[in-house]
């Protein structure tokens, strides 16, 4: 039987209803945007390499693609990426940035391809892309 308030009314249980929350604890807005980068650095064992990625997405802070080097956490790679026309008015642009490797993900079933998140240091350099050179 419910019980009796001052008032006399009678108090009803409620449910309470908890919704799923989805924390973001990034700082920066990432975009899905399929840029190629050449993705420059060195090994663990010092030997340099170079290799064609696609970023998965891209922020002011950091990137996340995918490279087959093996790369380790610490690394510092140079990313050089074409940016689209459509964002330098017609003109063909190189974005050249230097980032620190901070997490990495296991390759998966079918290849050696690792995932890689970068998080990029404060310097960066807009370059034009000379035509016969790329």
């Amino acid at each position: 039987m419910p019980k009796k308030t001052q008032a006399g009314k009678a108090k009803t249980a409620r449910k309470k209803i908890v919704l799923p929350v989805t924390v973001n604890r990034r700082k920066d807005w990432r975009f899905d945007l399929p840029l190629t980068a050449t993705v420059e650095g060195r090994l663990p064992l010092g030997k340099a390499f170079r290799e064609t990625a696609r970023l998965t997405n891209i922020s002011s802070g950091g990137a996340y693609f995918g490279l087959d080097s093996g790369v380790i956490v610490g690394s510092t790679l140079r990313l050089l990426i074409d940016l689209p026309l459509e964002l330098t008015e017609g003109r063909k642009i190189r974005l050249e940035i230097e980032g620190l490797a901070i997490r990495l993900q296991k390759p998966d079933q079918r290849g050696k391809r690792q995932g890689v998140a970068v998080r990029f240091s404060k310097g960066f350099k807009f370059l034009p892309v000379d035509n016969k050179k790329s």
